[in-house]
């Protein structure tokens, strides 16, 4: 294969709950191996560093004790994003290597801002922890809430998140939806196609953006 066209570049996959991000992710990662002969660096989204993890727990549980209000889930992936992108991503790319993320910034615009009606209070925290930061490439698999949950049923039990009413995913999906339409560096991949078909198109926009 081709020499990238760059060093250390960070690359997200994004989607509904059930649009295949995990197969995604791994045909991702043995493209960039074998681009660059090198692992790239995963990450995953709340998560990633030991303190972002402990926030996984407590933003993905039920507690009926003590119900996570929406401002809080808010603010919980941000301070998870903050310490992934601080201790993790931002070193890993000035060493020079890629880094791989299952989920970034576009998750919550798309899920607290679009789904939970924050999108003023996300776009205020991002701009604070994030500043200009973003990706490099965002592949977006884009897929109808009703399949996607229902993909995501037939794996096991669903999570605090995924247990949301559909209309949640709905305005989810036509968020990110929009904010893909304005933004070069995401790539929209439609996830209801076969397996097959929707890894041709991954591999379409890697080779595009990615090898000289």
């Amino acid at each position: 294969m081709a020499n990238p066209t760059t060093a250390g570049k960070f690359i997200v996959i994004e989607g509904l709950e059930g649009a295949g991000k995990s197969s995604a992710i791994a045909l991702v990662r043995d493209f960039l191996h074998q681009l660059n002969g090198a692992e790239p660096v995963c990450t995953r989204e709340p998560g990633g560093t030991p303190t972002a993890e402990k926030i996984r727990d407590l933003v993905k549980q039920v507690s009926n004790e003590d119900p996570l209000c929406d401002e809080a889930e808010c603010l919980l992936m941000y301070a998870a994003r903050a310490q992934l992108v601080a201790n993790v991503i931002k070193p890993a790319l000035a060493k020079g290597d890629w880094v791989l993320g299952d989920r970034h910034n576009l998750s919550s615009l798309a899920y607290q801002g679009g789904g939970r009606g924050l999108l003023p209070l996300v776009q205020a925290v991002s701009r604070a922890t994030l500043g200009d930061f973003a990706p490099d490439l965002t592949l977006y698999l884009d897929i109808p809430p009703s399949l996607g949950l229902a993909r995501a049923a037939n794996r096991g039990a669903l999570d605090r998140i995924e247990q949301q009413a559909i209309e949640f995913f709905e305005r989810a999906r036509d968020t990110y939806l929009a904010l893909a339409a304005a933004d070069a560096n995401i790539e929209v991949i439609d996830a209801t196609q076969p397996l097959e078909k929707v890894h041709a198109d991954i591999l379409a926009v890697l080779k595009q953006r990615l090898v000289d």
